[in-house]
């Protein structure tokens, strides 16, 4: 949990505090970004581009509550530039399949039938998928994080799930369990 008061250290130029929230949230920004560009050293390049614009652009955050809402924001932002400089839109890779095996018992084709069908996802659909089964965030965050409307929001998950069983009707129970 965010410190309200080391945020707000950090927004009024603290360098130790902005750095001890940038340890906090490090792992859970990784995860995201290597869910986005799926390999290790772009993630790191997303992370590194991640934490420069928010030290940069630190005080401009009015909100110190919403610290950890806006580093993902930024985070996504960046992983998108990555991508489109790539010309990448697909989620692959070890760390996202380390994510789904955790503490599950269904096997590894059944892992890369979601990956593969989540690959094939809209970039918004994609993002609704992550943000709510993978950080289990609520609809009104993903809505703060996407700068979209709830409603979108869910029309987005809605569309998303239907997709994504669509994709994976006969690849396995773990689709089942999914959507």
């Amino acid at each position: 949990m965010l410190n309200i008061n080391t945020v707000i250290k950090a927004i009024k130029g603290n360098e130790d505090a902005f750095e001890q929230l940038i340890k906090q949230e490090s792992d859970k920004l990784y995860r995201t970004a290597y869910l986005y560009v799926r390999n290790k050293e772009d993630a790191l390049d997303v992370l590194q581009e991640t934490v420069c614009r928010a030290y940069v652009g630190i005080h401009k955050l009015k909100e110190p509550k919403y610290f950890s809402t806006w580093l993902v924001k930024i985070l996504i932002r960046t992983a998108y530039e990555v991508l489109q400089k790539k010309k990448k839109t697909v989620l692959t890779g070890e760390a996202f399949l380390h994510s789904l095996t955790e503490n599950t018992s269904h096997s590894p084709e059944e892992d890369l039938d979601l990956t593969n069908a989540i690959s094939t996802l809209d970039q918004n659909y994609q993002t609704v998928i992550i943000l709510f089964y993978f950080h289990d965030l609520s609809i009104k965050m993903i809505a703060e994080k996407m700068q979209k409307p709830e409603g979108t929001i869910k029309t987005y998950l809605h569309r998303a799930k239907a997709e994504l069983k669509g994709l994976l009707e006969g690849a396995g129970s773990y689709g089942q369990r999914m959507v």
